[in-house]
């Protein structure tokens, strides 16, 4: 039981090893955002989040990042031409646990149990999610099309993690 009790407990601190997402500029393959810029007023904008971070949310931290280069570069309004996701891992955590419990009986009243605890530990494996936008910056009024936005607006409705 002792040896349980020890290997439940080691699982569940390796669990808190799953990366938290932050709104911050990622370095080399971490979560956070990326921007390069393409043109004058051209940027490819990215944001990745983890698995502590639903799906929209990650794209709207994507819009928050490119209302900041838009206004940083002077202008007034984006617009996104083309953006793609990518999600990456499929769990919420590096770590996998089970524990399985057995018994079994034989002839002559022979009878045997035991308890298995197994875990994986897998970095790298926990789901990411990458929003890329290459954006146009614009200044004067808006242009009233769906993939126009008003970068101070969009600062205003998408806080920062």
């Amino acid at each position: 039981m002792r040896h349980l009790v020890v290997a439940l407990t080691s699982a569940l601190m390796l669990a808190g090893c799953a990366s938290q997402s932050v709104y911050a500029p990622a370095h080399r393959g971490d979560l956070g955002y990326r921007e390069t810029r393409i043109e004058k007023n051209r940027w490819r904008v990215s944001f990745t989040g983890g698995a502590d971070l639903p799906a929209p949310r990650v794209a709207d931290l994507a819009l928050r990042r490119a209302a900041e280069v838009t206004l940083d570069g002077g202008y007034d309004w984006f617009e996104v031409v083309h953006d793609s996701r990518d999600r990456r891992g499929r769990g919420d955590s590096p770590v996998r646990g089970g524990v399985s419990v057995g018994q079994s009986f034989g002839s002559g009243g022979f009878r045997a149990s035991g308890v298995g605890v197994g875990l994986s530990f897998s970095p790298g494996s926990e789901r990411r999610e990458t929003v890329t936008l290459e954006v146009l910056g614009g200044a004067g009024p808006r242009p009233r099309r769906v993939n126009v936005y008003d970068a101070r607006e969009v600062l205003d409705n998408v806080p920062p993690l």
